[in-house]
């Protein structure tokens, strides 16, 4: 397909390529709160997120970023941000929420997905993936899924002896896409035992729920 090789490799420099040193300051958050959401306007689009599932539900919006560390980069028609729990960061975090947002319109949703997944397949032991949905496809409307990486490639990362859960849902508006993703990461696991995840079974099954009835990415005026 014509999008394949640049499409591909635009994502892929996004989704490997480090947060540059841009971080909340003074309280500062890259995104709005409202009504127990996130919102986030970036690359035409507005992307509409439930709170991380850390903070308590009846939080006031002054008190979030007591709560939380963000990071956010929009450069070259892709927007990245990650929220971390308050005391951790990129270098060394247990909870990982962030959202990723591409102004390229003309990609499938599932071929999105495609792409993401391989990405992140890449920095894992290829015996320990395993990947899980809830519910099937529907054309391109597409349900949260869910990744486990039980160990990751000691060549491909800093954090050998680790492994991660991830859920991630995927969304288009007409000027582009997005993805939602959680990710829960511990030592090395079994990636068939839900049990010994570093997310438990019941935590990551209400997130995908969560991503799949609580966001919304649309196109702005």
């Amino acid at each position: 397909m014509p999008w394949s090789s640049k499409a591909a490799s635009v994502l892929l420099a996004l989704c490997l390529a480090p947060v540059p040193a841009w971080a909340q300051a003074g309280g500062t958050l890259p995104f709005a709160y409202e009504n127990g959401q996130l919102v986030l306007d970036t690359l035409g689009q507005r992307l509409v997120l439930p709170q991380p599932d850390w903070v308590p539900a009846d939080i006031e919006a002054g008190a979030l970023g007591e709560l939380v560390s963000t990071r956010f980069l929009e450069e070259s028609g892709q927007a990245h941000l990650e929220i971390y729990k308050r005391g951790e960061g990129e270098a060394f975090w247990s909870t990982l929420y962030g959202a990723r947002v591409s102004n390229q319109a003309s990609m499938t949703l599932s071929d999105f997905r495609a792409v993401v997944v391989n990405v992140y397949a890449q920095s894992c032991d290829p015996d320990t993936v395993a990947l899980f949905q809830l519910e099937p496809d529907e054309g391109e409307i597409l349900p949260p899924l869910g990744y486990v990486c039980g160990a990751y490639l000691d060549a491909f990362t800093d954090f050998a002896g680790q492994g991660e859960v991830m859920v991630m849902g995927f969304y288009k508006s007409a000027n582009g896409l997005g993805m939602v993703y959680q990710e829960w990461r511990g030592e090395a696991f079994d990636a068939s035992k839900p049990q010994e995840w570093p997310g438990d079974a019941e935590t990551v099954e209400t997130r995908m729920a969560q991503l799949k009835a609580e966001v919304t990415l649309t196109a702005l005026d």
